[in-house]
C-alpha cells in the first residue's frame, strides 16, 4: 500500500470514528461552554490570539484527551501520540490568528489541524521506514549511483562515503537540505515541500541544481575515486 493510500485510510478510519463520536463530545462542549463563568471555546481563542497562556492552558485540558483520541486513529503508536499532542496544541498557540469565528467552531479548526499533523506525521514515519528498509537491504549504495551512471567499482572503494561527504558539504544550505531529505531520508519531492513549507517547483529546482554540482564535482575529482 502507498504512503498515500495508508494515510488516507486512516484519515477515512477517523473520520468515521469521529462521526461516531460526534454526539458525545458536542454534550460536553455545549455543558462546558452553558456553565456560568467559563469561558466558551471562542473566548479561549481570542484569548489565545490575544497571547494569554492561561487560555491555552484551559483549552488543553478541556479537549487534550479528545485530540489524542484522534491522533491515536491515525498513527496508532501511545509515545507518537504524546509528542503529536503537544505540538498540536503549540501550533495552535502559533497559528491562532488564522482562526475566525466566523468561518466555524473552535473545535472543527482544532481538528483539522490535528487530522493534517497527525497524518503529515505517519507519512513522514513511513518515508523514514522505507528508506531505513533500502539501506539495510543495499548498505553500499551512495547518493552518486542516483545521480549519473557510477559504477559499482565506485561505489566500493573506501574513500567514496568521505569524498561525497566532501562534495554535498560543498553545496548552498538550501541544496543540501533537500539533497539530505531525499537520499538520505527517502522523501520524495511532495514529501520534502510538505515537511519543510517550500513550494514544490522550489524543491525541483533545488534538487536538480544540487545534483548537476555534486555530478560536475565528482568528475573533477574523478582521479580520487
Amino acid at each position: 500500500m502507498s504512503v498515500s493510500s495508508a494515510a488516507d485510510s486512516e484519515l477515512q478510519s477517523a473520520s468515521s470514528s469521529d462521526d461516531e463520536a460526534a454526539p458525545p463530545q458536542k454534550s460536553l462542549v455545549r455543558a462546558v461552554e452553558n456553565e456560568p463563568g467559563v469561558p466558551s471555546d471562542v473566548d479561549l481563542m481570542l484569548g489565545i490570539q490575544g497571547g494569554e497562556a492561561d487560555a491555552l492552558s484551559q483549552l488543553y485540558d478541556r479537549y487534550n484527551g479528545i485530540i489524542k483520541a484522534l491522533i491515536l486513529r491515525i498513527v496508532h503508536n501511545d509515545t507518537d501520540a504524546d509528542d503529536l499532542l503537544q505540538e498540536v496544541f503549540m501550533e495552535i498557540w502559533n497559528q491562532a490568528k488564522n482562526f475566525s469565528a466566523q468561518k466555524g467552531k473552535p473545535l472543527g479548526w482544532i481538528v483539522t489541524l490535528t487530522r493534517r499533523r497527525a497524518i503529515d506525521a505517519l507519512r513522514k514515519k513511513q518515508a523514514y521506514s522505507r528508506a531505513e528498509e533500502r539501506l539495510k537491504a543495499e548498505p553500499e549504495q551512495q547518493p552518486l549511483a542516483w545521480v549519473q551512471n557510477a559504477t559499482a567499482e565506485d561505489i566500493r572503494f573506501a574513500d567514496t562515503r568521505a569524498l561525497m561527504a566532501k562534495v554535498i558539504s560543498s553545496l548552498p544550505e538550501a541544496q543540501q537540505q533537500v539533497i539530505e531529505l531525499a537520499f538520505f531520508q527517502g522523501m520524495s519531492q511532495r514529501e520534502i515541500a510538505a515537511n519543510t513549507n517550500i513550494p514544490l517547483g522550489t524543491v525541483k529546482t533545488r534538487l536538480e541544481l544540487g545534483l548537476k554540482k555534486i555530478y560536475d564535482s565528482l568528475k573533477e575529482l574523478k582521479d580520487e575515486l
